[in-house]
C-alpha cells in the first residue's frame, strides 16, 4: 500500500484536493490517503513535511490557489521555493498543484481549470509511484496539467491517451 499526502488550503476558492482523492482512489485500491489541510499557501511546505515525515507518506500534492494581486504571487513563489527545499530534505516528490484565480476568464472556468489540474496532477501522482517509465516515454511532448497540452515541437504527436 501506498500512501499519498495530500496538503491544501482554507485559503482555495475550490477543493481540489477533493478532486485528486477521487481521481486517485477511483483508480487504484491499494492507495491510502492522509489529509493536512492550513491556512495559506506559505502554510503548504511544513505540512507537506509533515505528511512525509509523520504519516510516512510516499509522495505528496500540495494544492493551493493564489489570488490576482501582486502578494499573491509572491507569496505562491515563496510556498513553491518552501515545496522545492521540503523535495530536497526528504527524498520525496511534492507535487505542486497551483491554480493561479488569474489564469481562467471567469470563476466558471477557474472551476473547471481547478478540476482538471487536480485529477491531472493525481493521475501523474500514480504514474510516479507505480510506473514512472510511463512517464520517460512521454518526455518532450509538452503535456500540460489543466488547459490543453502544447504538444511536442517536432518528432509526431503524443501516442498517450487523453487522461480525463
Amino acid at each position: 500500500m501506498k500512501i499519498v499526502g495530500i496538503a491544501d488550503t482554507t485559503f482555495a476558492r475550490y477543493d481540489m484536493a477533493k478532486e485528486a482523492i477521487d481521481e486517485l482512489l477511483s483508480r487504484r485500491s491499494d492507495v491510502k490517503i492522509e489529509r493536512y489541510t492550513v491556512p495559506g499557501i506559505k502554510d503548504l511546505p511544513v505540512a507537506c513535511k509533515k505528511l512525509i515525515e509523520e504519516k510516512n507518506c510516499d509522495i505528496v500534492m500540495a494544492f493551493g490557489m493564489p489570488g490576482k494581486q501582486p502578494i499573491d504571487k509572491q507569496c505562491a513563489h515563496e510556498a513553491s521555493l518552501g515545496l522545492m527545499l521540503v523535495q530536497l530534505l526528504t527524498n520525496r516528490h511534492v507535487i505542486e498543484v497551483f491554480v493561479h484565480e488569474d489564469e481562467a476568464k471567469d470563476d466558471r472556468e477557474l472551476v473547471w481549470l481547478a478540476k482538471r489540474r487536480a485529477r491531472e496532477h493525481a493521475i501523474n501522482v500514480i504514474y510516479l509511484l507505480f510506473d514512472p517509465e510511463a512517464l520517460s516515454r512521454q518526455a518532450g511532448k509538452g503535456l500540460r496539467e489543466g488547459f490543453e497540452d502544447a504538444g511536442p515541437l517536432e518528432g509526431g504527436v503524443s501516442i498517450w491517451k487523453k487522461r480525463m
